[in-house]
């Protein structure tokens, strides 16, 4: 595929551990709730509210508590975002064992990395500060910057600004439709927040960060025979 292969990696749950940050903002947003008696006061375990993870506030709140009005949807997805990028800035943020040398691995054998998250502008400008994104990716992209639009309409964009083939890297089913609808290689990480099914159509599918830079060096064996979009 050669080296203006570009690797377009989702970040919440496929590089970042971010259940460590979301579910203390989550109980924080809940409580919030219950304190309105708009919930019964009750605790959230990580693994019941992980799922969440990889959807835009909008859909989450609107699949969690769909009767809530609006403006306390709103409330509390202002919360969570407080919270998480409070979170981030005092340092409590840790992305997954292996990522950085992942990362910097594929970047040394020539892989041009790129960067798209469902997440606020603010959150995504901070992770690059705390993590020293900068040294690995060369473009960053987020769905605050197209008005939350879902990704798949997103990588319209990329695809655009973009020369070269692709292949897709994250954990949710909204990363795996990028590649099902542009005819993409993908590889689904079944560490991070989505469910097996989630992944049913992925090229590779991988079980810790490390084992990218092999799936990647796999896919790119698979489908040097024939053209991908871009290339």
């Amino acid at each position: 595929m050669g080296e203006m292969t570009n690797l377009l990696f989702d970040f919440d749950g496929t590089l970042h551990d971010t259940i460590r940050i979301y579910a203390p903002a989550f109980q924080k947003a809940y409580d919030y709730l219950a304190a309105q008696r708009q919930a019964p006061p009750r605790s959230w375990r990580e693994d019941e509210v992980s799922g969440w993870l990889g959807l835009s506030s909008k859909d989450m709140w609107n699949t969690f508590m769909p009767d809530l009005p609006q403006s306390e949807k709103e409330k509390c997805s202002g919360i969570i975002g407080a919270e998480m990028l409070a979170a981030l800035k005092s340092g409590r943020a840790r992305l997954y064992d292996g990522v950085p040398d992942m990362l910097r691995q594929l970047k040394q054998d020539g892989y041009n990395l790129i960067f798209l998250s469902n997440c606020k502008i603010s959150y995504m400008q901070e992770s690059i500060r705390q993590f020293t994104l900068y040294q690995y990716f060369s473009a960053f992209y987020c769905t605050e910057h197209y008005d939350f639009k879902q990704k798949p309409e997103i990588f319209r964009d990329i695809a655009a600004n973009h020369k070269g083939a692709f292949v897709v890297i994250g954990d949710r089913h909204i990363d795996m439709q990028i590649a099902e609808e542009n005819g993409l290689p993908a590889i689904g990480c079944r560490y991070g927040y989505g469910s097996v099914d989630e992944l049913k159509s992925a090229t590779v599918i991988v079980d810790s960060p490390r084992q990218i830079v092999e799936a990647v060096r796999q896919i790119s064996e698979i489908v040097s025979t024939r053209p991908l979009i871009g290339s």
